[in-house]
């Protein structure tokens, strides 16, 4: 019989760590399921053998004492019954039974489609960083990063401690809105310095606020990207283009389980619990609102699990006010309208399916191009094109269905042929 865990945190970034260490140290049993080789989530990516901030190092310190137990390199794939997801496990099929869980899915990148933007070397910023702190060598390549949100300063200070050369930083964020977020930054002493470091350390990129790419240019890969401000536009040679409009909170595992979703993340009471009795949800999951807020959200989901109330109200305060602050940062870099305008007819949308933009301005739903063009049932079951399609025409993906992610049919035969259709 498979094992049966007190708590189940899907997810070990930082909201599900903070959730982990705070039902585990209440006595709990719990296991934390990740697809990654290792705990971290994509902020602290490969750091558990080397933090890179104290904080990190502290989180990292408690889930070992807590003695939870890891499953990494896992997907859940579908829910055979309630209480009970199914993962694949590098290939196989595991059954983790549980009592409660706790998903902390995190967020993944908004990409907008724009000619050129699927030629080789034009990635997502987070992506890109993340292939760097995989092993890609970066040094010496020329780099522009571009898109909208506080995630671009940090990937290209990254990327230029890595080596590579960053050409420049286009924030699409016009600058009255940057100077008045900078302004407020001094309630957050912390964010400020933060902010400052940043800005130091990449004082000699060119930052251009109100400007983004309007096309990537190369043959069999990038080799240059066209960017505008709306009154002008030029071209700037380069290798890669990291380019990302913010982040997309992962609610579909909170869907298959029933849970009340909306486009703004999974919907959740005062102790982070869905609408579903039993699940809960932390972090990005919930809504974009950054890593304190994510720490703050995952214990309060820990505790209130583990049936500690009390300990998950002594930090009530320090929510409100992390999330006073995710609100400022959704009022700053809200997209702006000339986003919607850079798609050619010929621009592909749906990478999976090749579909372009002048077939999908054919239709008015998303169920509609679904069905006529295929849009959204490759691989990535509209992971990327579904927010895209939200953001350019309005539509809204209306299911979940699994099995989530790509998998063996034998994965799934096994276990329905058991637990009946």
């Amino acid at each position: 019989m498979a094992r049966s865990f007190d708590i189940l945190v899907i997810g070990a970034g930082p909201a599900g760590l903070a959730a982990a260490c705070c039902a585990a140290e209440s006595g709990r049993r719990v296991c934390i399921v990740d697809d990654n080789p290792d705990l971290g989530g994509q902020i602290w990516r490969n750091e558990p053998a080397k933090p890179s901030s104290k904080e990190a190092a502290r989180w990292f310190k408690r889930v070992r004492l807590a003695r939870c137990e890891f499953l990494p390199g896992a997907q859940v794939i579908s829910q055979p019954r309630p209480g009970c997801l199914l993962v694949d496990e590098k290939g196989h099929a595991r059954e983790l039974p549980y009592q409660k869980i706790i998903l902390a899915t995190g967020a993944r990148e908004l990409f907008l489609p724009f000619p050129g933007w699927t030629l080789p070397n034009v990635m997502g910023a987070g992506g890109l960083q993340a292939l760097v702190k995989g092993g890609m060598l970066i040094k010496g390549k020329r780099v522009a990063v571009a898109g909208s949100g506080p995630l671009l300063l940090a990937v290209a200070a990254y990327l230029q401690n890595q080596g590579a050369e960053i050409c420049l930083i286009a924030e699409q964020t016009p600058l009255r809105n940057l100077l008045r977020f900078a302004l407020g930054l001094w309630k957050q002493p912390g964010k400020l310095r933060q902010a400052v470091q940043l800005k130091w350390q990449l004082r000699r990129v060119r930052y251009l606020a109100g400007c983004w790419p309007i096309a990537a240019e190369g043959h069999d890969q990038l080799t240059s990207i066209t960017f505008s401000t709306g009154k002008k536009s030029w071209t700037v040679p380069c290798d890669y283009l990291a380019c990302g409009f913010g982040l997309v909170p992962n609610v579909e595992l909170p869907a298959l389980l029933g849970c009340e979703t909306t486009s703004r993340g999974a919907c959740v009471d005062e102790m982070q619990q869905s609408s579903v009795p039993g699940v809960y949800c932390a972090g990005e999951t919930t809504g974009i609102g950054g890593l304190d807020l994510a720490l703050i959200e995952g214990q309060i989901a820990g505790y209130a699990a583990a049936g500690l109330e009390n300990k998950a109200r002594a930090i009530f305060a320090a929510r409100l006010r992390a999330r006073r602050f995710a609100g400022l940062l959704e009022e700053t870099f809200a997209l702006r309208q000339e986003l919607r305008d850079l798609a050619t007819p010929a621009t592909i949308v749906c990478r999976c399916e090749d579909v372009p933009h002048g077939k999908l301005r054919l239709y008015t739903s998303w169920t509609d191009a679904k069905l006529q063009t295929r849009c959204g049932m490759g691989p990535c079951q509209g992971r990327i094109c579904g927010p895209a399609t939200e953001f350019l025409f309005g539509w809204k993906p209306l299911s979940v269905r699994p099995p989530l992610f790509p998998t063996d049919l034998v994965n799934l035969a096994g276990i329905y042929s058991e637990s009946g259709p």
